[in-house]
């Protein structure tokens, strides 16, 4: 996960866990995730609905950033107008399943 500008600013390298979570860390990231974990691939409109609140230029920064750091895929068919899909890859599928349990834990908190 070293693909992103953003996440290489000031990161320690003596702790891995410190980029995962810099990296769930941004505002919605944690609920695209979570959008997408139970809805396998969605188009960006349909994630807009799903995700409510958040804006269509941050889900596609967020979107880009997850792209980026191999979390997410994006599927692009040329079809007028274009289909853009979005979906979880295999390092996405295994931060799902650490989240999942990070879960059980703040709910048992809450």
């Amino acid at each position: 996960m070293t693909k992103d500008k953003h996440l290489d600013k000031a990161i320690p390298k003596g702790c891995p866990l410190d980029r995962v979570f810099r990296l769930l860390s941004g505002e919605w990231t944690t609920h695209i995730l979570w959008v997408l974990s139970q809805n396998g691939p969605t188009r960006h409109g349909e994630l807009r609905r799903l995700v409510e609140g958040i804006s269509s230029k941050v889900l596609t920064d967020r979107l880009r950033m997850l792209e980026a750091n191999d979390v997410v895929f994006r599927d692009y068919e040329p079809t007028v107008p274009p289909k853009v899909t979005y979906g979880l890859t295999a390092v996405g599928k295994e931060l799902d399943q650490a989240l999942r349990a990070m879960q059980a834990i703040a709910e048992h908190w809450t």
